[in-house]
């Protein structure tokens, strides 16, 4: 035992030093053996092992299929020490053609769902090689590849395939190693094949020029990319990202709009997307969805989302793919491993990796078949001088004392070959025959210029490629398909707004701050004096408190009383019926608790030559250049600053256009002056004086900006009273004075309600109440009084309500429709 111990070498480990040698001896066989793709063949170790299995089971694609079983046990027997769940896994996705660009795999049974349903248990299962997996597998027994030893050293396996179609990028690949991740996107067959022939005629091209070829990824399960950036940055680094979209269209049916999914995005669970979204519409995070249902079939995917009557289309679509999985963002790192190495690849160089690996390929096949075609045509060779002599070597033959010695005669007289001396002694009789004859003839004369071919072939680099354009474009044109995922150019230019019609709306707003748009055309005209139409149904303690027409694309500026202002577009208002209440304002723009919405104003644009005017109930004017207002923000801009007493009544945008403005008081007062006598100021300073009230409880109710004398001015009181008289009427006075009588008010007229410029004669006016009734109807209609007139009734207030106390709460002008009939009572046809 002593002299044991004494022979025995003892070696100092650190044993960190060890554990870290142990990790990177780990790390190293999951990154080459295991979980990232080879960049030659796009193929990890299991997927590669098990097409050579199949291959070696002569499961071509026209063989029988066989039980799934039978092929994971021949892989896991034979080539890769691992479980048969990971291997029947991978089997599994390579038959999915929702995860397959294109399938290696030809699968009968249940082999899942982009639903999430696992495939059958392989005993159930069977499969067999596509044509694809079989031109991956061509010429491997043509010494094109190294073969390696298996983990036990009983079999021999491919280093890799000698494959004919750029399968890495094809079919993509993804994996996560020790420290590193791959994930590669598939890609349409005939985008790659087309740059690989280009690269092959301009090795020294650049990336733009590829990508005139390959636009971008392709994925099984289509769907959208927007934005090319991402594309182009992962094919010059290696790295970039992508956002992906469900693709989706609208159906109208008789009651309501649906949003149907007709492509999903890449690797995405649909019946968890579904979930996703009837969760998301349960919980109030998406409004507008009243049911989602699953109507895929045979045919192909169909989600169908139901929306209700109010809800936007574009907006719900918008915050699903906001707030769902049905737009994804995919990160693309091009890892993969070559000479046993990984690294991160740009396009091109994947591309050159690939051409590289087809002329080893074809390089190896032509001196393997080159040597074949030698070989015959010695033994050919050999043919020809012994049918030549026949009668002689059949003496010779017969003369001889064996095998041996009839070899050795042969060779010494004839100056044969061994192997063609040895070829001759095992010819048939029936190769004597005058047709066998020509036949060997024939062969011999059909080699001479085939061996010539794959001399040049290996001689000439030109002759070289065009065997790999031409064998490219076979593949390609076995395989083309059309592309299934579209592709936008700029991410960011994909905008809503693009999507929404840009038509007239009446926009809404009742007291207690529920909002709605309608249609324009939805309300029609009808004669003076007529009882009008419902424009909505509102709460007990709730009236109609303001509208204005406008177009769907413009920006809604809403003023609150404290003088804050805040934006909206106005296609983001919930499109609804006539009679419906809306939604609160609250939940579109962020008021803060007390604030409430004292005007509201719209526009196109932000330019700096338009000034933005505010007037207060206590008679202060303020003007501020439109540019000011132009950042949006969450949580609203200070617009004006106001007095303690005081509040926001009005604004209006002004321009070069507008010279003058005119403000109105509830006791009928009114003042006209020059718009230039009020300079822009700060946007949250307070502003000038611009009337004088007469009477000591009096306040303004309206203001317009007016051009001139030429301008109408229509005058509406409390009790539908109303009239139409020209700027000239009110003379110009300075800023700040008490101004001059507006309108004759009387107890048939009641107080002001407020006066409008009108600069186009041909228009309607529509009118509302405090009870929520409309009424539409020409300006034509309204004639024209002087100033201190009280003018005509515009609106049958004890016909129209119930309540004896209704008044005229508000009133605007809008364009005119033309497109509708008169009825046979003088009205308007629905």
């Amino acid at each position: 035992m002593a002299d044991l111990l004494d022979n025995t070498i003892v070696k100092e480990v650190r044993i960190d030093d060890s554990i870290k040698e142990s990790y990177l001896d780990y790390s190293m066989s999951v990154i080459v053996g295991r979980a990232l793709p080879n960049a030659r063949d796009g193929l990890k170790p299991v997927h590669r092992r098990i097409l050579y299995a199949m291959d070696n089971l002569h499961l071509a694609h026209t063989a029988k299929y066989k039980k799934s079983a039978r092929i994971v046990g021949d892989v896991i027997g034979k080539y890769h020490p691992h479980g048969d769940t990971a291997v029947y896994d991978a089997l599994v996705r390579m038959a999915q053609d929702f995860s397959m660009r294109l399938m290696l795999v030809d699968g009968q049974g249940n082999f899942g769902s982009v639903d999430g349903d696992k495939a059958a248990a392989m005993r159930y299962t069977e499969a067999r090689m596509t044509r694809a997996s079989e031109e991956m597998l061509r010429d491997i027994k043509k010494e094109t590849i190294d073969f390696i030893p298996n983990y036990d050293e009983s079999e021999q396996e491919p280093s890799v395939l000698p494959t004919r179609i750029p399968n890495l990028l094809v079919n993509g690949s993804s994996g996560i190693a020790v420290g590193m991740a791959t994930s590669i996107p598939p890609h349409r067959i005939d985008e790659v094949i087309d740059a690989l022939l280009h690269r092959i005629d301009n090795p020294n091209c650049e990336l733009n020029e590829i990508l005139n070829f390959i636009q971008g990824p392709d994925f099984p399960t289509g769907g959208i990319i927007y934005g090319k950036q991402g594309i182009v940055e992962a094919y010059k680094s290696g790295r970039g990202r992508i956002k992906v979209r469900a693709k989706v269209h609208i159906e109208q049916t008789k009651t309501k709009e649906i949003i149907v999914v007709d492509e999903i995005p890449y690797q995405v669970n649909k019946a968890r997307l579904i979930e996703q979204i009837d969760t998301l519409a349960k919980n109030k995070i998406i409004d507008g969805i009243s049911d989602i249902r699953d109507e895929s079939d045979k045919d192909g995917m169909r989600i169908v989302i139901e929306l209700k009557r109010e809800a936007m289309n574009e907006v719900v679509l918008n915050n699903l793919y906001k707030s769902s999985a049905m737009e994804q963002t995919f990160g693309i790192i091009l890892l993969a491993i070559n000479n046993s190495e990984p690294k991160i690849f740009t396009l091109i160089e994947l591309l050159d990796i690939f051409i590289s690996h087809r002329k080893t390929i074809v390089i190896r096949r032509t001196v393997f078949d080159l040597s074949e075609a030698r070989a015959r045509l010695h033994i050919l060779e050999g043919y020809r001088i012994a049918l030549e002599n026949i009668d002689d070597i059949v003496n010779l033959i017969k003369a001889s004392k064996d095998g041996d010695e009839a070899k050795a005669g042969l060779m010494s007289k004839y100056n044969l070959s061994e192997i063609q001396a040895q070829a001759i002694l095992n010819m048939r009789l029936q190769r004597l025959t005058g047709l066998e004859i020509e036949k060997i003839e024939k062969e011999y004369q059909e080699l001479l210029p085939f061996i010539a071919n794959l001399e040049s072939i290996l001689k000439y680099e030109d002759k070289l490629n065009a065997v790999i354009k031409e064998e490219l474009a076979e593949v390609k044109t076995i395989f083309s398909t059309p592309r299934l995922t579209q592709i936008e150019e700029n991410y960011d230019a994909i905008d809503i707004e693009d999507l929404i019609p840009n038509e007239e709306v009446v926009v809404t707003m009742s007291h207690r701050g529920y909002v709605k748009r309608v249609l324009l055309k939805t309300y029609e005209k009808q004669n003076r004096g007529g009882k009008g139409k419902i424009s909505g149904n509102t709460h007990d303690d709730d009236f109609i408190e303001s509208f204005f027409v406008a177009n769907t694309h413009d920006t809604i500026m809403f003023i609150t009383n404290r003088g804050q202002l805040y934006w909206l577009k106005v296609y983001r208002i919930p499109e609804t019926g006539r009679t419906a209440i809306g939604k609160a304002v609250v939940n579109l723009i962020n008021l803060q608790e007390g604030e409430k919405i004292m005007t509201t104003i719209t526009t196109h644009d932000f330019n700096d030559d338009k000034s933005l005017v505010f007037f207060t109930k206590n008679g202060i004017v303020k003007r501020t250049n439109l540019s000011e207002y132009k950042n949006v923000r969450n949580n609203g801009v200070r617009a004006i600053n106001l007095d303690e007493n005081d509040e926001l009544i009005s604004a209006s945008i002004i321009d070069s256009n507008v010279s003058e403005l005119f403000i109105a008081t509830r006791e009928g007062q009114c003042i006209r002056f020059k718009a230039d006598s009020i300079r822009d100021i700060g946007r949250v300073a307070r502003g000038v004086i611009g009337i004088k009230f007469k009477v000591k409880d009096d306040y303004v109710v309206s203001a317009s900006a007016i051009k001139g004398d030429n301008d109408k001015l229509l005058t509406i009181s409390e009790l539908g009273i109303g009239k139409q008289t020209t700027a000239a009427e009110y003379r110009i006075t300075n800023r700040g004075g008490v101004g001059v009588i507006a309108m004759k008010l009387t107890e048939k007229t009641g107080k002001l309600i407020t006066i409008l410029s009108v600069n186009d004669s041909n228009m309607d006016l529509m009118v509302l109440t405090t009870s929520g009734k409309m009424i539409r109807t020409p300006l034509e209609s309204i004639r024209e009084t002087g100033r201190n007139a009280s003018g005509v009734k515009i609106i049958n207030l004890e016909s129209s309500s119930s309540d004896s106390n209704d008044k005229v709460a508000f009133a605007s002008v809008c364009n005119k429709e033309e497109d509708l009939g008169e009825n046979e009572n003088g009205g308007l046809l629905e």
